[in-house]
């Protein structure tokens, strides 16, 4: 399948993008929104996304194969974790899924079609409408595809027309969603344009943030300031900054009926995206006292990651990537040797996996990449304790414990500061209704006008 160009994104690496380029684009963008979007239904929108779902979810889809054929040497991934993100991503896309997200984060799912009287005030007579950005700009990352392509589908949904800047080397997943929706509507494709460059090209950056009334952007905090510093005072600008993630295991679920299930499921939060994402953990804190130790866990996690090595292979790495596994693997060889309070477990003959068991509680970033620590601690006060240094900065926390104990160690989640919590195995694959950074992430597209009537 050979992709037309329909999209900057789509020009061979020798084009050369203009200031004057990009602005025609916006311009074009706006009118072929006002012209094919702005009066679109919630329903039509939402039943043209299921439909683009489905077809990425057909094994002969030309999308799928496109994504799952070349995609690996174009995004890094290999072909299992590819095809298992895109599963995961695409199977949220369904009609109850995105009236659950509307509901939760409007309100009502009509108020994007128009005036709804308001449900909850008794005796006032107020009826309103959420509108969604004329114009929005996505500066996105490069290391997860599906952040992008879950900006694009909010993006839709509040009949925006939109630019999506791709980090350099990361517009293929993206050029392809955006394809596969010109090929279900023509028209509305045509209110998306993609183009892909280096950060820090201000002439053609002063052009978007000049056109743009909302910009959503994707990467470091360093990066997300020097954009936001930029921008003039009336855009709005929505920044998903740096952040972390980590499990805990509570003893109580360490028995020797049901610690294989738990270990796969940290072994499934570890593989997912080749532990890349904000979702993925660094560190998998194992409570002490069970049946099974967290040492224990800690080895029959190596032996899963060994397994999952040989059904999902992580792929090959760049040469820095590498070394930077090598380095830090030969600090806790040299610890491990000198001390029974670490031990270490590493695959044979590359850096497909490594598992850290370390005494030391202190949470430790992971040098990522299937490289995960495993950590004993008293209880989640201890944990808490010891992740200190990046409170605030923690976006999903991998939870295995018993049922009649979970809700609480929930809470006490929360009130540490945590905006999600979630069952360990499903810590990268968030529902649809997610809440990123603990904010409504269409919510926070739109803007109310209320209607007080006499």
């Amino acid at each position: 399948m050979n992709l037309p160009n329909y999209f900057l994104a789509d020009l061979p690496p020798e084009a050369t993008l203009s200031p004057a380029l990009l602005g025609e684009a916006c311009l074009t963008l706006k009118r072929n929104r006002e012209q094919y979007l702005a009066a679109r239904s919630t329903d039509q929108l939402v039943r043209i996304l299921c439909e683009v779902a489905r077809e990425w979810l057909r094994a002969e889809s030309p999308f799928r194969r496109l994504a799952l054929t070349e995609g690996p040497a174009m995004t890094g991934f290999p072909r299992t974790t590819l095809e298992r993100g895109l599963n995961h991503f695409f199977q949220q896309f369904t009609r109850e899924n995105f009236h659950a997200l509307l509901a939760q984060d409007l309100g009502d799912p009509r108020c994007l079609d128009g005036l709804c009287p308001s449900a909850n005030e008794a005796g006032c007579s107020r009826s309103a409408m959420a509108v969604g950005p004329e114009f929005l700009v996505h500066v996105t990352a490069g290391n997860l595809p599906n952040p992008t392509l879950m900006s694009m589908t909010l993006g839709l949904l509040t009949r925006s027309a939109q630019f999506v800047k791709c980090a350099s080397g990361a517009s293929f997943l993206p050029r392809l969603f955006a394809h596969s929706i010109y090929d279900a509507d023509r028209k509305l494709g045509a209110c998306l344009e993609l183009a892909e460059w280096r950060g820090g090209q201000a002439a053609l950056e002063e052009v978007l943030f000049a056109e743009a009334d909302c910009i959503t952007g994707t990467g470091s905090d360093e990066t997300l300031a020097a954009i936001r510093a930029r921008l003039p005072l009336n855009t709005r600008f929505l920044g998903y900054g740096h952040r972390v993630s980590f499990g805990f295991v509570a003893g109580e679920v360490l028995r020797d009926g049901s610690s294989r299930k738990v270990v796969e499921a940290a072994a499934e939060d570890v593989v997912a995206w080749n532990q890349l994402g904000c979702l993925s953990p660094h560190v998998i804190y194992v409570q002490s006292g069970g049946v099974v130790s967290p040492e224990q866990f800690a080895e029959s996690l190596a032996e899963e990651l060994e397994k999952r090595e040989a059904a999902e292979p992580r792929g090959e790495l760049s040469v820095a990537s590498g070394a930077t596994i090598a380095a830090r693997r030969g600090i806790y060889e040299v610890r491990a040797a000198h001390s029974p309070e670490t031990r270490l477990w590493q695959s044979k003959g590359s850096t497909a996996w490594t598992v850290v068991f370390e005494a030391d509680p202190r949470f430790q970033a992971s040098c990522l990449h299937r490289f995960v620590y495993v950590k004993p601690a008293k209880d989640l006060t201890e944990v808490l304790h010891n992740a200190d240094a990046v409170r605030g900065k923690i976006s999903t926390v991998g939870l295995a414990a018993a049922e009649d104990k979970a809700a609480e160690l929930a809470r006490q989640l929360a009130r540490w500061g945590v905006t999600r919590v979630c069952p360990l195995g499903r810590m990268q694959n968030p529902p649809l209704t997610w809440r990123h950074d603990g904010r409504p992430s269409l919510g926070d597209l739109v803007t109310w006008m209320d209607w007080e009537k006499s």
